[in-house]
This record gives structure tokens, C-alpha cells and sequence, in this order.
């Protein structure tokens, strides 16, 4: 006759559930992080976006020369503009009647400098996009 083992359940000490519930915070956190960075990628996905990041890492600019620069539409200012402050990249303020946008963040500008230096890598090196 073999003998089987029954297993038990096993008893969770306090100190276990602490870390399971520390364990499971970080990885919320974790997680939020990863949507925010989807959605900031996501906000980068446009040439005209990217053009007005750039020109928005030098200087704050009014919504008139910014649409006059970008040579677009106040309509398409408006949606490029919505999508890049609702992945809060980029901020607003009122003077008067005018409305000057700027960066939320420094780490904004030096982000796009990350990213268009790894291109220039890309390129040194002669990779393509396939």
C-alpha cells in the first residue's frame, strides 16, 4: 500500500500578506505607469506633434504662431494640441485673449532629444525601417 500525502492548505502569516499586498501596490503602480507611457508614445505619433514638441522645447508659444508655424488649420492645432495635453505633455495659459502653450515638463523636451538621437544612431549605422 503507498501512502499519499494530503496536502494542507498552507496558513499566510501576517508578515506574507503584508508582502503580497506590497507586491501587489508596485505592480498597480507598475502597471499605470505603463498606460501613461502608452499614452504619451501614442501622443508623440505624429509629425506635426513632433514638430510642435520641438518647437515647444525652445520657447513657450502663442496658439497664432504656433498654427502659423505649423502651417495648419485652428481647427487642427485644436486636435493636434488636445491629444498632446490630455497625455499632459503639454500645458496652456491664458494672457488676455491670447493662449500660450508651453511643456509640462522639461523631461518632455529631453525625451524627444532621446529618441531622435537613437534615429541618428539608427541612420550612422545604416539600419533601416523595415
Amino acid at each position: 500500500m503507498v501512502a499519499t500525502a494530503v496536502s494542507r492548505p498552507q496558513r499566510i502569516s501576517s508578515d506574507d500578506g503584508l508582502t503580497m499586498k506590497k507586491a501587489r501596490k508596485q505592480s498597480d503602480a507598475e502597471n499605470e505607469i505603463l498606460e501613461r507611457q502608452v499614452l504619451i508614445c501614442k501622443s508623440f505619433a505624429h509629425s506635426t506633434r513632433l514638430h510642435m514638441l520641438d518647437l515647444l522645447g525652445k520657447r513657450d508659444w502663442s496658439a497664432a504662431e504656433l498654427q502659423q508655424e505649423l502651417e495648419i488649420s485652428k481647427a487642427n492645432l485644436s486636435q493636434h494640441v488636445a491629444v498632446l495635453r490630455s497625455a499632459g505633455v503639454v500645458v496652456r495659459r491664458r494672457e488676455g485673449k491670447q493662449i500660450f502653450f508651453s511643456l509640462a515638463m522639461p523631461e518632455v523636451k529631453k525625451a524627444c532629444q532621446l529618441i531622435q538621437n537613437v534615429l541618428r544612431t539608427q541612420i550612422r549605422n545604416g539600419q533601416r525601417l523595415v
